[in-house]
């Protein structure tokens, strides 16, 4: 009798085998990492100091309203201050005389050239009769400048500016001339008035004992 093969079970092959699948057991759950959370400030180091930060304040100050602030005091002017008023007795003949030695003893105590004005009630100081001789817008030119001395005719006082001294020398001159002018030269001067010439008239054109 023929033989019959014998039929050969088929092989199951490794490769044909499906994905090995880890127990579950054998797994290690993962721990979950920590949220990071807000860090803490820095603690200084023992034996090292730094700055210390001061605290923010926890209110602000109102600011202050500023009130009504005062005026400054204004100068008073030439004409509203009351000057000192001296008197040197002197004749007609020597009230210049008297009046040159009263500019001395200004510039020698340190009064400034252009804060005097000599007023003559006759004849005219030699410098103003010089300067004049060169004319009058000249002359009136110095007379502006402030920078010096300056030697006005009484008939002129009108046209003169106030100075802060006024040297007022009443040496003759027309009648009544003055009687017009040394009111005039009075509020021309600023701080001090000083006049030379007869005591007894001064004192009548004035009104008080000077």
């Amino acid at each position: 009798m023929p033989l019959t093969p014998a039929i050969e079970e088929p092989q199951i092959h490794e490769s044909a085998q499906g994905p090995r699948v880890t127990p579950a057991a054998s797994r290690t759950a993962q721990t979950p990492r920590p949220v990071p959370g807000p860090r803490p400030a820095a603690v200084p180091r023992p034996g090292r100091p730094g700055p210390v930060r001061p605290a923010p304040p926890a209110q602000r100050a109102a600011q202050a309203t500023p009130g009504p602030v005062p005026a400054a005091p204004t100068a008073p002017s030439v004409s509203a201050a009351v000057p000192q008023v001296q008197l040197i007795p002197a004749s007609a003949e020597g009230a210049l005389d008297a009046a040159e030695e009263a500019v001395d003893l200004l510039l020698d105590t340190g009064r400034a050239p252009g804060d005097i004005l000599v007023i003559t009630t006759g004849d005219p100081h030699p410098w103003a009769a010089h300067e004049l001789s060169f004319g009058e817008a000249s002359y009136w030119a110095q007379h502006d400048a402030k920078d010096d001395i300056f030697y006005a005719d009484a008939s002129h006082v009108q046209r003169a500016a106030g100075r802060p001294v006024v040297v007022f020398a009443a040496n003759g001159g027309p009648a009544g001339a003055i009687a017009a002018a040394l009111p005039v030269a009075l509020t021309c001067a600023g701080a001090l008035l000083i006049v030379c010439g007869d005591a007894q008239q001064i004192n009548s054109v004035l009104g008080a004992g000077v």
